[in-house]
């Protein structure tokens, strides 16, 4: 039997498209903790632009309202538009233009655009390869407590892109990422860099990363 899909009611993407844009709690953004998470959002703000393609006056305005947010600095809505772009959901996949929305969202305090913009310099999609920006914006958002920027700021500091190689300190962010509240498959990959890397390390380099895990504490920031 085939799965029938469920599409969100203009009403109700009006109230998302709120959340996303209203400027008046620039705290209380909800966090994109994970690619699926975001991957759902976009997939409902893309539908709503195929709607108002379509001739839906509902859906064209709350676009127009939309685009307006990301125009004026609503750093969510401009996250959701550069991680649209990088998927090609809803809009053609341009990087250049997924790395513009992000760096807007970035600068304003998102933490998943931080993310998102460190691994657009890492590989060089829509901009020339740039080790120091992305361990820059890595770090960024690793420092405040995202799992997949810790996983990946520890791979950085175990090949030395970017910084001198340095296993303690590859070790210790390893070590926050898989005890962080990510999904699984984060989680998965932290442990098994953290213990392959553990393999090269000698005991007093593993004690040394374990205690800076410990004393670690996340700066506050938005997701």
């Amino acid at each position: 039997m085939a799965t029938k899909k469920t599409l969100w009611p203009v009403t109700t993407v009006a109230i998302v498209l709120g959340m996303l844009v209203l400027p008046v709690f620039p705290q209380d953004e909800p966090p994109p903790t994970t690619e699926d998470t975001s991957k759902l959002v976009a997939d409902h703000i893309a539908d709503l632009m195929k709607r108002a393609e379509q001739g839906d006056a509902s859906a064209q305005y709350l676009v127009r309202w939309y685009r307006g947010a990301t125009e004026q600095g609503g750093r969510l809505a401009q996250f959701y538009l550069g991680f649209m772009y990088s998927k090609g959901q809803g809009v053609p996949q341009d990087y250049k233009e997924a790395v513009r929305w992000s760096q807007a969202a970035a600068e304003q305090g998102s933490v998943s655009a931080q993310y998102n913009l460190g691994n657009f310099y890492r590989d060089g999609k829509g901009v020339p390869q740039d080790y120091q920006e992305a361990m820059r914006w890595l770090r960024a958002a690793a420092e405040q407590g995202h799992s997949s920027a810790q996983n990946n700021l520890g791979v950085m500091y175990d090949k030395g892109q970017g910084v001198p190689q340095d296993y303690i300190q590859a070790h210790m962010w390893y070590n926050l990422a898989a005890a962080s509240g990510g999904d699984d498959e984060d989680r998965e990959r932290a442990v098994t860099n953290r213990d392959s890397l553990a393999e090269e390390m000698t005991s007093e380099q593993i004690a040394e990363a374990q205690r800076l895990a410990r004393e670690w504490k996340p700066k506050t920031g938005s997701k």
